[in-house]
């Protein structure tokens, strides 16, 4: 993707099983995602119900497994929000929550569907691969 994006990200139930107020067991690939959606200059906004200690220890989980978010439960780090004048829409450009139309996709499939362009580029990588073939005497190189 050539423009970054800024993609909002819930914690519990999408990084994370649910388990609030504590913090669950990691879902499969969520961090490792994330961090390559960080290397692709993309904004990550950590956007949850967690407050206090609670968004503490959510926002300290994720910094030590490498994500660092571009703002927390606002669209940008500067944002004050003022309930009299401000909607708590965010400003993003995707949200990724357990709570879509259809649940949360695996990680993988996210990536791919944020990175359409790997697939290909994978598939053709995988095919020019060599490959073997097993016998139950010696391996051959396969023509």
């Amino acid at each position: 993707m050539d423009i970054p994006l800024k993609i909002a990200v819930d914690f519990d139930g999408t990084i994370v099983e649910h388990k609030y107020p504590e913090i669950g067991k990691e879902i499969l690939f969520a961090f490792e995602t994330l961090r390559a959606l960080q290397k692709q200059k993309h904004l990550l906004i950590l956007w949850t119900y967690r407050s206090g200690k609670e968004l503490e220890e959510a926002v300290d989980f994720c910094r030590r497994n490498g994500v660092e978010f571009y703002a927390i439960n606002s669209s940008y780090p500067e944002e004050e929000f003022d309930e009299e004048y401000d909607s708590r829409k965010i400003d993003c450009d995707i949200f990724i929550d357990d709570r879509n139309i259809g649940g949360l996709p695996p990680w993988g499939e996210i990536y791919q569907m944020l990175n359409p362009q790997v697939v290909p580029t994978l598939k053709e990588e995988l095919k020019s691969l060599p490959t073997k073939k097993w016998s139950m005497f010696k391996k051959k190189d396969a023509k």
